[in-house]
């Protein structure tokens, strides 16, 4: 099974965390992908970067965005300890879990541009290339898969990666949209504006407008 996991705060989902998934998906034929809810993200442990919505309804947000979308799934792995959850650690659990069901996974690792720059301070992040394939969302005009452009930021090691076609690169794949400005635009104004609903889909947009986290 080509198996694609994606993780992240999702303090909210929005279609910035879907359609380039989904177009990830269908490019890469990968049967199924799996969003992962942090309940503590490691990298972000000042206590402004801290989600503000509680985990379980940032779990609850996700299930609701994914039940139309065809092959996406969500689960609370990471959620269920309430600790930082390790990148590292999730892959091992799946690929030790698919062993056990008999099971052959081919893992993929859906992250960001901004991610992969700082892929080289995560914890055991050498091993985690070992272990899965990275699938990267390229924003538009980085130009990630372009030898030898867009790699300054990166530890040699990912970029000659790269330069050797061994990462997969979906460019131009961002959808403009940002949690951070989400939750700043719920905090200043109506949860009753249009741009609600341009922005995330329907059955979340009902849910915070009911319950209000970002206020």
């Amino acid at each position: 099974m080509r198996l694609a996991l994606f993780g992240g705060s999702f303090d909210p989902i929005h279609w910035g965390h879907v359609r380039p998934v989904q177009e990830a998906r269908d490019r890469l034929g990968l049967e199924k992908v799996v969003y992962l809810p942090t309940a503590s993200p490691p990298h972000k442990r000042a206590p402004h970067q801290a989600p503000r919505a509680p985990a379980a309804a940032r779990f609850a947000m996700v299930e609701m965005a994914l039940l139309p979308e065809e092959g996406l799934f969500a689960s609370d792995l990471e959620l269920r300890s309430g600790e930082p959850a390790y990148t590292i650690d999730t892959l091992e659990r799946f690929r030790r879990e698919g062993e056990e069901a008999g099971r052959e996974l081919e893992l993929h690792l859906i992250v960001g541009s901004d991610s992969l720059a700082e892929l080289h301070t995560w914890r055991r992040w050498q091993e985690i290339l070992t272990l899965a394939r990275l699938v990267v969302l390229d924003r538009s005009g980085s130009r990630l898969g372009a030898a030898g452009s867009g790699h300054a930021a990166l530890a040699p090691e990912i970029a000659a990666l790269l330069d050797r076609g061994e990462i997969d690169v979906i460019e131009d794949a961002l959808v403009d949209l940002s949690s951070t400005v989400i939750r700043e635009r719920l905090a200043a104004e109506s949860y009753d504006g249009d741009w609600l609903e341009e922005a995330m889909p329907p059955l979340v947009v009902d849910y915070l407008r009911k319950y209000r986290f970002y206020r």
